[in-house]
């Protein structure tokens, strides 16, 4: 028999040759409660689950991307992640649209919000990080900066299981670390309590702090205009979240009648999610999360329809991504400060005179700790395995 002697084709430098997953649960150190907890709607959170992707090419780059999910999900979005990641093998990277079409369809009767593309945001995240590595940038430089710091304030320390003084702590402490403001949750059954809890914290900060509310949509309609009313005394920035997340034109009314700005987004988890709020101007700070729409790419076209439509941006959740994003957004955004996920990073945000620093390392500029390891309960792999690049 004669041998095979044709040339055999050479996959490009940037084709898909290995991919792993993780499902990670990072353990909190104190149970966390906002108004859902009080409301009975959820139990207190004790652990975030992370699905971790770490996609590298034949010549050697590796990207790492993230998605999460509180209290629920973190197992589905990994089951999800498994089954569609070989679809990307020997796929040229630098695709990333294309990609993500690409793996939306092939899960596409389980649709194209909620779980499974956040499961797919881990993916998308990946190719981004590893397209800035490749291009020798930070993912804010890839993207086009408009800015090398974003504003920035802290949530983790304002939370309603926290005592008052305990709160008035933490923003002492927050406040000379160098973050711009400070957000504390709202939602109490008793408004009164809320009301008397913000001015206790606006008298601690002064006039001149950048102060935030979230009442985690724990307002009706009634009650919120009742509160918005009350709380516009405080010089607050936003009222986050006043009405339940599907609630837009509560949500516009609300914004067309007070002067302190509207901010939700959060909990949507499409482009058209996103857009009904957009179109209608039904919120001040438009606030979506990158791993919850489905990763970069669909949060660039997000930013894109809020920019055209004159909105204020403050992404929610997981700085390590947003601030890139942030710096790349036109009108000058907000970018939310939480220490939860510094365990699993080696590299910690730098944050100066209110604002927190874009780092020049390339890509998202974070690798992966030794600790992660210790909290990691599955881990899938496809591909073979190339030698990274140094």
């Amino acid at each position: 028999m004669t041998p095979d002697t044709s040339p055999r084709a050479v996959p490009p430098p940037a084709a898909i040759a290995h991919i792993a997953l993780s499902s990670v649960l990072l353990p909190l150190d104190t149970p966390v409660s906002d108004a859902k907890v009080l409301t009975g709607r959820q139990r207190p959170m004790t652990e975030v689950a992370f699905l971790f992707a770490e996609i590298t090419t034949e010549d050697g780059h590796t990207g790492l991307g993230f998605s999460y999910s509180k209290r629920a999900g973190g197992p589905g979005q990994f089951a999800h992640a498994r089954e569609v990641a070989g679809d990307l093998l020997g796929e040229d990277a630098n695709d990333i649209g294309r990609l993500w079409q690409k793996l939306v369809w092939a899960g596409a009767s389980v649709g194209r919000a909620g779980l499974a593309t956040q499961a797919l945001a881990a993916f998308d995240i990946a190719l981004w990080d590893l397209k800035a590595k490749r291009a020798g940038l930070p993912l804010a430089k890839l993207l086009g900066a408009h800015r090398d710091s974003v504003r920035c304030y802290n949530t983790s320390g304002g939370f309603l299981h926290t005592p008052l003084a305990q709160i008035k702590d933490n923003a002492t402490r927050t406040l000379e670390a160098g973050i711009g403001g400070i957000k504390i949750k709202v939602g109490q059954p008793d408004a009164a309590t809320d009301l008397a809890r913000v001015a206790a914290i606006r008298s601690h900060l002064g006039d001149d702090v950048a102060l935030m509310v979230d009442a985690n949509q724990q307002w009706d309609r009634p009650q919120a205009r009742r509160c918005c009313r009350a709380l516009e005394q405080f010089g607050l920035v936003w009222i986050e979240e006043p009405l339940d997340a599907d609630d837009v034109e509560g949500h516009a009314r609300l914004t067309a009648e007070f002067d302190t700005p509207i901010a939700t987004g959060e909990m949507l988890t499409s482009v058209a999610e996103h857009w009904r709020y957009i179109e209608r101007s039904a919120t001040d700070y438009l606030q979506p999360d990158a791993p919850r729409v489905g990763g970069i790419t669909q949060f660039l076209r997000i930013a894109a329809l809020a920019d055209h439509q004159g909105l204020m941006l403050a992404p929610h959740f997981a700085m390590e991504i947003h601030l890139h994003l942030a710096a790349a957004y036109p009108r000058e955004p907000w970018v939310e400060h939480f220490d939860w996920l510094e365990p699993l990073f080696n590299e910690r945000m730098e944050i100066s005179d209110g604002r927190m620093v874009v780092p020049d390392r390339p890509g998202l500029g974070v690798t992966l700790s030794d600790r992660v390891a210790g909290w990691t309960v599955a881990r899938h792999q496809v591909g073979t395995p190339r030698p990274e690049r140094p």
